[in-house]
């Protein structure tokens, strides 16, 4: 399983709109192959800045999969108009946890 890391930073005064916008995209991402489960973190430092960590078996489930179907398109028409840039992504993969 790998987590997809999208830091998104928001219009100023669009926080709500943004949150409301990403509740309505979970059927999106609940379509989508391979899709996990994801959160949404706000930071508290910069509450304009957002952290969407989503969940995936596979990075291609997000890389090819998602990105490349119709989910990906509706997930960006629902978001997009509040980002302020494109959001920076990144994947991981767990190596250690605390749990053992």
């Amino acid at each position: 399983m790998i987590t997809e890391i999208a830091q998104i930073d928001v219009k100023p005064g669009m926080e709500a709109d943004f949150e409301a916008a990403v509740t309505k995209a979970r059927a999106v991402f609940g379509r989508s192959n391979g899709f996990c489960g994801f959160e949404l973190h706000r930071s508290i430092e910069k509450p304009q800045r957002y952290r969407l960590m989503v969940k995936w078996q596979t990075l291609e489930n997000h890389t090819v999969d998602f990105r490349g179907s119709e989910n990906f398109t509706e997930w960006r028409a629902l978001v997009g108009p509040f980002f302020v840039a494109p959001p920076e992504v990144e994947h991981t993969e767990i190596v250690l946890t605390s749990a053992g």
